[in-house]
Parts: structure tokens; sequence; C-alpha cells
């Protein structure tokens, strides 16, 4: 019962932690909502780029962080909202997660 509550009270936090990041990130929220269009398939950095406006720079650092701008706890991998997926030589793709997508109901749901 113990473990239960424990469990529960981290996937809270973690849900809190998410709609947080994409609340105080325009970049962050754009990549996510964009995923979710275009679920189950993924896309690579430029090609989000391209679609929502933003540099590759900005993206990158959105998905995995980049120094202080975007730090690598609140980017969208390390907040289990995207995952990152081998496409073959030294290509990355980006898919939306099932969290992820859970998350972006809750926004939409909020607004």
């Amino acid at each position: 019962m113990l473990e239960q509550t424990t469990l529960d009270r981290s996937i809270e936090i973690k849900r809190s932690l998410a709609i947080r990041a994409l609340r105080r990130s325009n970049i962050r929220r754009k990549v996510t909502e964009y995923l979710c269009e275009i679920h189950p398939n993924c896309s690579y950095t430029s090609e989000i780029a391209y679609h929502i406006g933003a540099t590759s720079s900005n993206v990158i650092g959105a998905l995995r962080g980049i120094e202080l701008r975007y730090r690598e706890e609140e980017s969208l991998i390390g907040l289990h909202l995207v995952e990152e997926r081998n496409g073959g030589k030294n290509v990355r793709l980006y898919g939306i997660t099932d969290f992820g997508k859970e998350i972006m109901q809750t926004m939409k749901g909020r607004r």
C-alpha cells in the first residue's frame, strides 16, 4: 500500500514538472504539440524546427537540453515526454511518448 502511494506521488510530481516545463517554454510546447500531431510517426530536428518556426539549435535544446538555457532535467527527453530513436547512420528521430500524449491532453483540457 505504501509503495503504491509513493508511486502515485512520484507520477503526480512528474506530471507537475512536465506541465510547468511546457508552460515555461514556448519551444518545448510547440515541439510536443507537433510530435503529437504527427504521431505515430517520428521526425528529425530540422524538420521539427521548420514546422514550428524555430531554429534547430532551439529545438535540440528543448529536446535534449543544452547548457544553461535548456536544462537537461527539464528537456523533453529528460521529462519522458519525447523519446529518441535511431533512424540509421547518424540520424536521430524523435517521437512523442504515451506520457507526453497524456500531458498534452491534460493541458488542452485546462485551456
